[in-house]
């Protein structure tokens, strides 16, 4: 059988944009760049768009990163944004709009514009982003789908952040307390106290916009730790250790935010003992998979009663046993500022966590762990914990 010469003219864009990866990845970088761009040109063609806006935006990340300087960078770049702009005009326009989408489109545009140092444009469509959400969430109240209402809530409430308008960040936060408020009741009348846990703690951010790290915050998540540990009794009676574990853990941080210290730290010695005892347990039974997901729990809770040295020596081991997931990186740093946000009674540092937890929820680990870093580096009397911090990894500082 004769096999065809390959045609960069004929063949499919996916073809092509196969080719380029396979280029770069052999250190044949302009090359690569070439056939991506054709493929980029060829997803243009036939309607995909979104295909096509991928590809030109890394492409211009590419030339960015290789030229130091956006001149070259920026005609794809642009092509890339307006791209998503009109994305994100298709998908307001659809009866069922998916808020995931949507997101990834808003968060495109805007990465665009601030690896460009585009200031004005960053600013006009983090303002336009905040205000079409504002408008989608009334909408979803419209047709009572309260879910929707919140998340599209919380992604104005944040793009109002980010330019700073505090009118749009205050009626924002205003109307998320509202509805986490009904939201939490009807967990309490129905009995799912887990949620209202969850329910609880997440109001907590949006009181503390209006009211600083005061009364208000501290009660709302004192509330939340009662109804995790409400949780954990029932799931203790069901036998569910792991259950347990879990909502005990999130009742002492719950109530270590509260600086409510003492409970924080007699549930947070209770739930290390349990922890310890399903680790071997699960150690015995052979249950490798799970082993270091409880002991990053444990370090977590070792944190939080403020031992920290001993957090980060079973942190260690925990990563060895699970081969370095990143995403433990993201949660030991988490557990260490937020120890740190409740000792000092810092609103900074908690707002900061909110960035954290929002690229965490996308799996963007990477992202989360560059912010942590920043932070952790921003407090002298963290600089002993770092380094710390980075002997449990591995990491050789100089």
């Amino acid at each position: 059988m004769r096999i065809l010469p390959f045609n960069p003219f004929t063949s499919s864009p996916e073809d092509l944009e196969g080719i380029g990866y396979k280029r770069i990845t052999d250190g044949k970088i302009k090359e690569g760049l070439k056939y991506l761009i054709k493929a980029a040109k060829g997803y243009e063609e036939i309607g995909k768009l979104m295909d096509a806006a991928r590809l030109y935006k890394y492409i211009g990340v590419s030339l960015l990163n290789k030229t130091k300087t956006p001149q070259k960078a920026r005609p794809f770049l642009l092509k890339s944004a307006y791209m998503y702009l009109h994305l994100i005009e298709e998908e307001i326009e659809k009866i069922e709009i998916n808020l995931i989408k949507l997101e990834d489109f808003c968060l495109n545009v805007l990465e665009i514009f601030t690896l460009l140092n585009d200031e004005k444009n960053l600013k006009k469509y983090t303002r336009e982003f905040a205000v079409m959400y504002e408008d989608l969430a009334n909408a979803y109240l419209d047709t009572d789908d309260i879910e929707s209402a919140i998340a599209a809530y919380e992604t104005s409430y944040r793009y109002y952040k980010l330019i700073g308008d505090l009118d749009g960040v205050r009626i924002a936060a205003e109307r998320l307390i509202d509805l986490y408020g009904k939201l939490a009741e009807q967990y309490l009348e129905n009995g799912y106290y887990n949620e209202a846990g969850d329910t609880f703690f997440r109001l907590g951010y949006f009181v503390k916009d209006l009211f600083d790290y005061d009364s208000h915050f501290i009660e709302i998540l004192d509330t939340a730790g009662k109804n995790y540990e409400r949780a954990s009794k029932e799931a203790y009676a069901e036998g569910d250790l792991d259950q347990t574990t879990e909502r005990l853990l999130k009742a002492e941080y719950a109530y270590l935010l509260a600086r409510n210290f003492n409970r924080a730290k007699l549930i947070g010695l209770n739930v290390s003992r349990m922890l310890y005892q399903l680790v071997n347990s699960y150690r015995s039974k052979g249950k490798f998979e799970k082993v270091g997901d409880k002991l990053l729990q444990l370090a977590e809770a070792l944190i939080g009663v403020g031992k920290i040295e001993n957090g980060l020596e079973v942190y260690k081991t925990a990563l060895e046993e699970s081969k370095g997931k990143i995403n433990y990186r993201v949660r030991i740093r988490t557990a260490l500022l937020r120890y740190l946000a409740a000792k000092k009674k810092d609103v900074t540092i908690l707002e900061r966590i909110e960035q954290i937890e929002f690229y965490s929820k996308r799996a963007d680990y990477i992202k989360a762990l560059e912010i942590a870093e920043k932070i952790i580096s921003e407090y002298p009397e963290l600089k002993e914990i770092k380094n710390k911090l980075y002997h449990a990894e591995g990491i050789v500082t100089g």
